[in-house]
């Protein structure tokens, strides 16, 4: 069942687990959508759910290769939060699904999540005055970065058609309707 991450027999599978759980969460809240309303901007903010997802990915990424010793880049990091015309949501999943194995397959390669990952000088939300993080400490931030934007975009979502992600998990697991919980169906 999707509504929980799978338990794991360890710190690496644990963390693992439970950002996967997230990333099903955030991707959730795209479930049934069109690109059109996949970029759309229903509320107060000037986020959609494709925009949430592509920064994610990016956000991902981007950690990741500090894990592998790069630098990062900030360059794209506007357009991160933008559905284009010329991208599709299929595309932007597909692109999620495959940063998602990615950080799998370089998690899997460090021997020790203690490893130091440098903290890169001169970003002004970065601690000026530490050297390093861990892996572990990465891991943990992409947990709370993608649980944090998944909660962005059950609000987007909601904002457009009403669904939540509990009848979005329903209705894309095929649960059946209880009195408690109904799931979703396009309108």
């Amino acid at each position: 069942m999707a509504a929980n991450p799978e338990p794991a027999a360890d710190e690496r599978g644990n963390l693992l687990s439970f950002l996967a759980h997230q990333r099903l969460i955030l991707r959730i809240a795209a479930y049934g959508l069109t690109d059109d309303q996949a970029r759309a901007t229903p509320s107060a903010s000037s986020l959609s759910v494709g925009g949430l997802i592509k920064h994610v990915t990016q956000v991902e990424r981007s950690w990741i290769d500090l894990v592998l010793l790069g630098t990062g880049s900030a360059a794209d990091y506007a357009d991160g939060f933008l559905l284009r015309q010329d991208q599709t949501l299929a595309g932007i999943l597909a692109d999620y699904a495959l940063a998602a194995d990615e950080t799998s397959a370089v998690i899997a390669k460090i021997d020790d999540l203690s490893q130091p990952v440098p903290v890169p000088k001169g970003v002004p939300w970065f601690p000026q005055d530490l050297d390093a993080w861990s892996v572990r400490w990465v891991l943990s931030h992409l947990i709370q970065e993608t649980a944090r934007h998944a909660g962005h975009a059950d609000i987007v979502r909601e904002s457009i058609d009403g669904a939540t992600a509990m009848s979005l998990m329903a209705a894309s697991e095929g649960w059946p309707e209880t009195p408690w919980i109904k799931p979703w169906t396009p309108v």
